[in-house]
């Protein structure tokens, strides 16, 4: 495939996530603004190495280079990966970031597992390998994608508002009083309850889109709900009335 496509993924709280997959184009930006900033670190690198050990430190200085190459390279994925939600600086301006196969979060062992094979995808040298097996696979995966279970896919903010609203200073008995809740299901209610439980090992975007769906589906049913609450707030406040009306 040479364009992005759409997979849905069944999560279990019976909402079917829908991500946006990253082709060769959005990637090879993302790779290509990687990759200079590499460089660029690894010229910095090289300049303060040779100013303070000298000329008379040459084979040290190329031994410490080399090490620090390796970790320049392989360690500035891994450690963006997994410490900015699935987001090198490359990916995070072309718009995508690494998520694993139910929508969670990358962590270091699937970010380490697909980034040493990054060394197999660069073959021959212009990430052919890479390219090949994206083009050709169901979900637009590279051999380090495959074997760590991870996508790479585009980034998608639902329409959520802002701000937060203030919370309410009454109590929770008055604080739904007004809100009819009788037309949820107890099926709907333990799909909020799943959701709330479980959206802390969400990415960051999947969340938002999997809350306003939910959030969305469930809102006409509940007469007497303010429209613009945010949809975590509503769903916490869903499962708090019904929970306040046994």
């Amino acid at each position: 495939m040479t364009y992005d496509d759409r997979i849905s993924i069944p999560t279990p709280e019976g909402v079917e996530l829908e991500l946006v997959l990253a082709g060769v184009g959005s990637r090879l930006v993302a790779a290509i603004v990687d990759q200079l900033i590499k460089m660029g670190l690894f010229l910095a690198l090289f300049v303060i190495g040779g100013a303070v050990a000298g000329d008379e430190a040459g084979g040290f200085l190329f031994a410490v280079l080399v090490v620090a190459s390796f970790l320049l390279f392989f360690g500035y994925d891994v450690a963006f990966e997994a410490l900015a939600s699935g987001r090198t600086p490359g990916k995070r301006a072309a718009g995508l970031r690494v998520v694993c196969l139910g929508g969670e979060p990358v962590g270091f062992l699937a970010s380490a597992v697909r980034n040493l094979l990054r060394l197999v995808d660069s073959l021959p040298g212009i990430y052919a390998v890479g390219a090949v097996c994206i083009l050709f696979s169901s979900r637009n995966q590279r051999l380090g994608d495959l074997a760590a279970g991870t996508l790479v896919v585009r980034e998608r903010r639902a329409p959520l508002p802002a701000v937060l609203p203030n919370a309410f200073d009454v109590t929770v008995a008055d604080r739904y009083a007004a809100w009819d809740v009788s037309g949820i299901t107890s099926f709907e209610l333990v799909t909020v309850r799943r959701f709330l439980e479980r959206r802390w090992q969400l990415d960051p975007a999947a969340r938002g889109r999997l809350g306003w769906e939910i959030a969305e589906r469930l809102r006409p049913k509940v007469p007497g709900a303010p429209p613009d609450l945010h949809p975590e707030q509503f769903l916490e406040a869903l499962a708090a009335a019904k929970a306040a009306r046994g």
